[in-house]
């Protein structure tokens, strides 16, 4: 159904005001701070200066700002585009089927130039950064560790020996629910470095290799209370070498 004359005039009316209001609020706020230079924003002779979070937030602001001057930008495109319409005499026809947009979506939305089926704005765009593809996946796509063919260096020997400098983990929040202490807060803390085997922590043999023995230490201890190895197994410790152990 044909938009009546006087549903026209409305709505023209509608589409003039809400040009004058963006075109003011765009020429107040000085196109949302976007006529400003960095430099002016911050107060400094140069953005980077001794305080780069700052400047963080002013990168920040700025793209805010730059989203919202689009958004604005785009209201005005579309009330232009809909003034033209209407002096053209194609307004209330949908661009895509060419059937009648029903007076009271235009009333909701005076610059609507689709019916609700064709409106371009509900189709989500599919293009993503070329960068994702390479994020896939995105957490521990280096860690070989399920990989039976690797048994070399990976991602995750490399984030342990940085861990082991610190982060801000605490026991609290590790992913190790046995911590107790910052020691034990790390990606397997209690991994043995230059082991395959646990035992091999606490078996030793001479320079010869023909005489091995077993080092009691701490490993050798939380191994066996594991159920893991059998004392009737081991040899026997001489009295000094069991003092000294």
């Amino acid at each position: 159904m044909a938009l009546q004359r006087s549903q026209l005039e409305q709505l023209r009316q509608r589409l003039e005001q809400d040009k004058a209001a963006v075109e003011r609020e765009l020429e107040a706020n000085g196109h949302y701070g976007l006529t400003e230079s960095m430099r002016d924003m911050t107060g400094e002779l140069s953005p980077i200066d001794n305080h780069p979070a700052d400047l963080g937030s002013e990168m920040f602001e700025r793209g805010k700002d730059i989203a919202l001057l689009e958004n604005k930008e785009l209201h005005l495109y579309r009330i232009d585009a809909a003034l033209q319409a209407m002096d053209a005499g194609t307004y209330g026809v949908c661009r895509t089927c060419g059937r009648d947009i029903p007076f009271e979506r235009l009333e909701a939305l005076p610059d609507a130039l689709y019916c609700a089926e064709h409106a371009p704005r509900q189709q989500m765009s599919s293009n993503r950064p070329v960068e994702e593809q390479f994020l896939n996946p995105p957490f521990g796509r280096t860690s070989m560790d399920e990989q039976d063919s690797y048994n070399g260096f990976d991602g995750e020997d490399a984030w342990q020996i940085v861990e082991s400098w610190g982060d801000s983990s605490s026991p609290a929040y590790s992913e190790n629910n046995e911590a107790t202490d910052y020691d034990h807060v790390g990606i397997e803390a209690d991994e043995l470095d230059g082991y395959v085997e646990p035992f091999e922590s606490f078996v030793a043999s001479d320079i010869t290799g023909r005489h091995t023995y077993i080092v009691r230490n701490r490993r050798y201890d939380h191994y066996l209370d594991a159920d893991e190895g059998d004392h009737g197994l081991e040899p026997d410790i001489a009295p000094e070498d069991e003092e000294n152990r």
